[in-house]
């Protein structure tokens, strides 16, 4: 789906570098933003975050276990003997794997819940986006992740949220 919509900006863009000076209705919409912002996204996150709460529980927890032991590392190395040392550094080692693998499982996650979301809702975007290009007569719609520089009058992104939100 992005591939496709960067692909259709960035065929606008070049026609529009190669029109001549003419008055062209252009609109932009970041639809990442659009449909993230959506009463719908908030729902969806809040169900990830009471099926993963626990996992990022554990994230912080392991994140600030890791810090203490460094910090002990750090400030201890020189009194420490050996076998104390290796206790430590392994200690270290198993607790950053584990963070390692949680992170992963939490990042997966909502990865697939964004990609399940923007599955669900792409009609309906695409929808949002054909009513403000009829609303407001619109020949070009450009990604605003594209944009370099976008005035703030041509940023209908949340127009976009809005219908979105209606047409649930």
């Amino acid at each position: 789906m992005r591939t496709v919509i960067e692909g259709v900006c960035l065929g606008a863009m070049l026609l529009l570098l190669a029109l001549p000076a003419q008055a062209t209705e252009v609109g932009v919409v970041d639809w990442r933003e659009a449909l993230m912002n959506t009463n719908a996204a908030q729902q969806s996150r809040d169900r990830l975050e009471s099926q993963i709460g626990n996992e990022q529980q554990q994230l912080q927890s392991l994140g600030q276990e890791l810090q203490q032991l460094q910090q002990r590392m750090q400030q201890n190395a020189e009194t420490m003997s050996d076998s104390e040392r290796q206790q430590v550094q392994q200690e270290l080692q198993q607790k950053g794997q584990r963070f390692q693998q949680l992170r992963a499982q939490v990042q997966e996650a909502q990865q697939q819940a964004e990609q399940q979301l923007l599955e669900e809702f792409r009609p309906k975007l695409e929808q949002a986006i054909d009513q403000v290009v009829q609303r407001y007569n619109l020949e070009v719609v450009v990604d605003g992740e594209a944009a370099i520089h976008v005035d703030d009058s041509l940023d209908l992104t949340n127009e976009v949220t809005q219908i979105l939100d209606s047409l649930n």
